[in-house]
């Protein structure tokens, strides 16, 4: 059967590569679809992690990548494998997950270099397979209100847009897994914790035309940095800025994205881009009266995405959709990423397009 044949008479088979921080995300949105969607294997190089992910889920479960793929048994053969495991590690996993023709779904960022990110683009489109990055933010009630407001035209002319993101991630966060800021695993607060604003804002009043960056290590014991500040000109003429820390006493503060037009002022704040703060247009229209209703608590700050997003995965490998965010998509925040980098090491201003 062909990659590119709908899987239409059985669920979707997953397999979860990398069972730390964001697994459980992943593992409720899987079991979200049931019926439509199945984990059929775990897999993480540390004994205690994949024990106790194959204690909680009842997959099996596999030492290395290399297990995995190499398996003959049809129980245990994935469709999709989902790389929840260290950033920098993504592309290469990738480019063998491809190779063994399997669609990858990877978390953020899909790489820490920019032509790394290229090769696993490339490498599944020569496979003939999809790869899916996971940008669940796009999916917030808050953001998609936001972004029909956009797509209306209710704002007219966009001035200014303005990006917080004021967390805090202590020593011991960084402490509890060696691969946290590094350079070549994980990036700093722009590439790791900051991925999907800088993802919102180009997605929401991008593209983005050039940016200039500062970041420094201020408190943190890491090789890349713990705060940031980015400004920005957008193709469309209006102006923006991204500003990011962890070192936000004493715990997390706000997530937050404001726009300011020429016929509307709109702010999405909380600590995950959670809360319509502030809504206001020239023109009223009857669904402005429950627009608070777009709000919601969330226990963390990814928020209630990922099964909305996997619901967008499911119908994709069915055929009764297109992905949401693919490979080409998740290019685009990775580049202004790299940009911001350059910019910070170099003192200057750093164009888009990249050119290399």
């Amino acid at each position: 059967m062909s990659l590119n044949t709908p899987i239409l008479d059985r669920p979707i088979r997953f397999a979860l590569v990398g069972c730390g921080r964001i697994s459980k995300n992943h593992l409720e949105a899987i079991a979200a679809h049931g019926g439509r969607a199945e984990l059929v294997a775990v897999c993480d190089t540390r004994p205690e992690a994949l024990a106790a992910a194959v204690a909680s889920t009842g997959a099996a479960g596999f030492a290395s990548l290399e297990a995995l793929l190499a398996s003959t048994d049809p129980q245990t053969r994935a469709d999709v494998v989902v790389l929840a495991t260290p950033s920098g590690l993504h592309p290469q996993q990738a480019i063998k997950v491809a190779a063994a023709g399997r669609h990858v779904l990877s978390e953020k960022p899909m790489a820490t270099k920019l032509d790394e990110g290229i090769a696993m683009v490339r490498a599944c489109r020569d496979a003939g397979v999809k790869l899916f990055v996971v940008k669940q933010n796009r999916l917030n009630a808050t953001v998609q209100a936001v972004r029909a407001a956009i797509q209306q035209g209710r704002f007219g002319r966009i001035f200014l847009s303005t990006v917080n993101v004021f967390w805090t991630r202590p020593q011991s966060y960084y402490d509890a897994a060696p691969w946290r800021g590094r350079w070549d695993l994980d990036g700093g607060a722009f590439m790791n914790q900051a991925s999907h604003y800088v993802d919102l804002l180009d997605w929401l009043v991008g593209p983005v035309d050039s940016v200039h960056a500062y970041t420094a290590t201020l408190d943190r014991d890491i090789e890349a940095e713990d705060t940031g500040v980015l400004s920005a000109r957008l193709r469309h003429g209006g102006l923006a800025s991204i500003n990011v820390t962890m070192l936000t006493y004493p715990q997390n503060l706000e997530g937050s994205i404001t726009i300011l037009g020429e016929k509307g002022t709109v702010k999405i704040g909380g600590t995950a881009v959670n809360k319509i703060e502030h809504w206001q247009f020239a023109e009223e229209r009857p669904e402005d009266a429950a627009i608070k209703a777009a709000s919601y608590d969330t226990p963390s700050v990814y928020g209630f995405g990922h099964p909305l997003y996997y619901d967008n995965v499911i119908k994709t490998l069915r055929g009764e959709a297109d992905a949401a965010v693919d490979g080409y998509e998740g290019l685009r925040s990775l580049e202004i990423l790299i940009a911001a980098y350059r910019s910070a090491r170099d003192g200057q201003r750093v164009g888009l397009p990249l050119v290399f």
